[in-house]
């Protein structure tokens, strides 16, 4: 009767059959690569995000160079004197238009990218407070949160801008923040005083939502078994917080924060394009917009060039929350 010896297997081998289990976040992104819209919004915000950031070499003309010998020019226009090629033409001071809103793609998304970071921070905070401790210091974030949710944010936004942008001279901001925005945005410090000036305002009315969302959610974590294991371990408050609650807490706040973006834009938009937000000759969206609308019947293509960033950005925000919601929600498995 004929035996069979069977060989022993590689080293390794049988790791290699074996299932590897996926970390949290390797499923995550998983998920969110198969979001083909949100993977599409995220490729054209890190095309425009890199032009702007490259706004001083690709640029083909100075940021405010003024030729009112090619005032409202179309787009692939010849500059009558020089015969430069305008892509995307040139405004009401004969300024090119593709120097002008990538330069502007620079300030517009710096503005959304702090405000919704102060945002995230301010409201992070002070809903850890509110739903980890309770009692009276509920109570008092929970009634500050109430009374900043009842003022009309647009009314309030437009006189604080109002009141400190068009006195930005007056107001003096410590170096250590004028010096970081000035280079970023690529403008003076004056300039940057009514940048950082409409950060401020921005982010003191937009943090109540994100506390909220945190307060909800740290009131659902602290009460697991796994907060009651690690409080009789003797944890101090500051360890659970950190440790336990925040990284069980986080999650939703990503999506907040995607969201939060395309809020901040278009509040930064709508400012600047009713005239009280960062003014000329300091470009952002928003204030192209609101001088291309006066030529807008004879040159109806001047409120498309800052328009369709505009468009895109917000629906690209949106398109990655979407897919981040999808991404992080343990309940939809794909």
């Amino acid at each position: 009767m004929a035996t069979t010896t069977s060989t022993p297997a590689a080293p390794g081998a049988i790791e290699r059959l074996r299932p590897r289990s996926e970390g949290q976040w390797a499923v995550v992104f998983r998920r969110f690569r198969r979001h083909r819209l949100a993977m599409a919004s995220l490729a054209i915000l890190i095309l425009i995000f890199t032009a702007s950031i490259l706004a001083p070499w690709i640029a083909p003309f100075p940021r405010d160079d003024i030729g009112l010998n090619r005032t409202r020019l179309p787009p692939m226009s010849a500059d009558p004197a020089t015969g430069q090629i305008h892509i995307l033409g040139t405004d009401h001071l004969g300024r090119d238009f593709f120097t002008r809103v990538i330069y502007a793609a620079r300030v517009s998304l710096m503005v959304a990218i702090s405000v919704t970071t102060l945002v995230a921070i301010i409201g992070t905070t002070l809903g850890l407070l509110a739903g980890f401790f309770g009692g009276w210091v509920d109570n008092t974030i929970s009634r500050v949160m109430e009374f900043v949710a009842t003022i009309p944010d647009l009314p309030i936004l437009l006189i604080l801008s109002a009141i400190m942008i068009q006195n930005a001279d007056l107001i003096v901001l410590p170096s250590w923040i004028i010096g970081p925005v000035a280079w970023i945005m690529a403008v003076p410090n004056r300039e940057a005083t009514q940048v950082a000036l409409l950060i401020l305002v921005l982010a003191s009315l937009g943090w109540v939502g994100v506390a909220r969302l945190m307060r909800g959610m740290v009131l659902q974590v602290r009460e697991m078994q796994y907060i009651e294991s690690a409080r009789a371990l003797g944890g101090s408050n500051a360890w659970i917080l950190l440790k336990h609650v925040f990284p069980n807490a986080f999650p939703p706040l990503i999506v907040a924060f995607t969201l939060g973006l395309n809020g901040a834009l278009v509040s930064e938009v709508a400012i600047s394009f009713l005239g009280f937000g960062v003014q000329d000759p300091t470009p952002t969206w928003g204030n192209m917009m609101g001088f291309a609308t006066s030529y807008m019947f004879n040159h109806p293509w001047m409120p498309l060039i800052p328009g369709l960033p505009i468009f895109l950005c917000s629906l690209a925000f949106n398109f990655i929350g979407d897919g981040l919601r999808d991404a992080l929600d343990p309940r939809l498995k794909l």
